[in-house]
């Protein structure tokens, strides 16, 4: 292992070269006051340690643990969370930037998580890799101090996306060449962002996995009312400024609470608010001429959470009688959030003049299925990271097949996919 010093405008950033790559970890974009917008970074000369992985978001347990088994664990907490890591072939020149945007119902996750480690994903698709740390939750996504402007974790993705325009060439990255891709929350996050007038020159591909792309649309103003106001009422007479986190934490259990009687829209009620800053109103369509786009989703994307509705967990007590019915709503449910709308953004910007290539997982290693999430051990992290996934069953990640899809991912990058419709049913 060696070191070097990178130039960022967040300072000269020493990080590690190990078996020919350049990790560079927990790098602060940005920096925020509680429920206030995010600030760039400012051009510095001082020595940046960038060789130890950064901070999470404050959050609960993850709802998918069962599914993922702990994806957080080794990482510290903290309200400065506006980090990111890039991962770059140390001989990098002019390669195409991946932007890793990780999911959790904006409620959970982190870029720094080992589970996302994209070392195989940048030697074997000769690309930069980023991966990206964002406010969750009640800090990110529900403004106790202002309510007009609930979309922090947002406009902190933003700033990411700047920070990679400004200091990419230092690691070899085309500022150019930049494709926006993220799982659930993440692949959403993308759809959000080609909402955002301000990114129309931040990155001209993404790809969108297991988006619950189903619920955009949907009227949250009622909603987002009733959860502010049940987050307000228990902090009591506490400021949301001076509010400890574990206090606030409990708001958001609150806020979820008065959320849950809204149906689907409230299975991922913390997310971004369409009209409000730095959202438009306007459909994403807008953005067809300019971003080509990969969308899709997993045979059973729904099935975990059919699982941990209470109807669910009654089916489950049913026997097998119970499974098969579990599967049958489950596949319902992604036809509606995940799979017909997948399909349908996609015929929808090829009509609007935009390019767009679909695919499917069908991979089924375990007892969940072709489940939500099981896709990403196949292009992020590593076997050993992965051991512990439940949703992998005995025999963990199928080595052979994560080749072709990391080949398939990164060839999307490179601009390799040249035929008006990729479908994909991996295997």
């Amino acid at each position: 292992m060696a070191t070097r010093l990178i130039p960022s405008t967040s300072g000269r950033l020493q990080v590690d070269e190990v078996d020919g790559l350049i990790q560079a970890r927990g790098v602060p974009y940005a920096s925020a006051e509680r429920f206030a917008p995010p600030v760039p970074v400012t051009a510095s000369a001082d020595v940046v340690d960038a060789t130890a992985r950064g901070p999470a978001c404050p959050q609960l347990p993850s709802r998918l643990a069962f599914v993922t088994g702990p994806v957080i664990d080794e990482l510290e907490m903290s309200e400065r969370c506006q980090v990111l890591s890039v991962t770059a072939p140390a001989d990098a020149t002019g390669l195409p930037v991946m932007v890793w945007f990780h999911g959790g119902a904006y409620v959970s996750g982190s870029g720094e998580a080992a589970k996302y480690d994209p070392d195989a994903l940048v030697r074997e698709g000769r690309v930069i890799v980023v991966r990206v740390s964002y406010r969750l939750g009640i800090l990110g996504f529900l403004n106790l101090a202002d309510a007009g402007c609930d979309n922090l974790g947002l406009l902190d993705q933003i700033a990411a996306l700047r920070w990679v325009q400004d200091n990419i060439a230092a690691f070899g990255g085309d500022p150019g060449r930049v494709t926006v891709f993220g799982q659930s929350a993440g692949g959403y996050s993308a759809l959000a962002l080609m909402m955002c007038p301000e990114t129309e020159a931040l990155f001209s591909r993404a790809i969108l996995q297991s988006a619950p792309i189903g619920i955009q649309g949907m009227d949250r103003t009622a909603m987002v009312v009733a959860m502010r106001e049940a987050a307000l009422a228990r902090l009591s007479n506490v400021a949301p400024g001076d509010a400890d986190i574990e206090l606030l934490l409990q708001a958001q259990v609150a806020a979820l609470t008065a959320a849950a009687p809204f149906g689907v829209i409230g299975k991922m009620a913390l997310a971004p608010t369409v009209g409000q800053t730095p959202m438009g109103t306007s459909t994403t369509l807008a953005a067809a001429s300019r971003v080509e786009i990969l969308v899709g989703y997993t045979r059973d994307d729904a099935l975990p959470f059919v699982m941990l509705d209470k109807r669910g967990a009654h089916l489950r007590r049913l026997g097998a009688v119970g499974a098969a019915a579990s599967r049958v709503a489950a596949r319902a449910l992604t036809r509606q959030v995940f799979g017909g709308p997948a399909l349908a953004l996609a015929s929808s910007w090829r009509a609007a003049g935009g390019r767009a290539h679909t695919y499917r997982v069908d991979w089924t290693p375990g007892p969940l299925g072709a489940c939500h999430c099981i896709e990403i051990p196949l292009l992020l992290g590593t076997r050993g990271t992965w051991s512990d996934a439940p949703m992998l069953g005995v025999d963990g990640v199928d080595e052979e097949l994560a080749v072709r899809v990391r080949a398939q991912w990164s060839a999307f990058a490179h601009g390799e996919v040249r035929e008006d419709l990729v479908s994909l049913a991996i295997p």
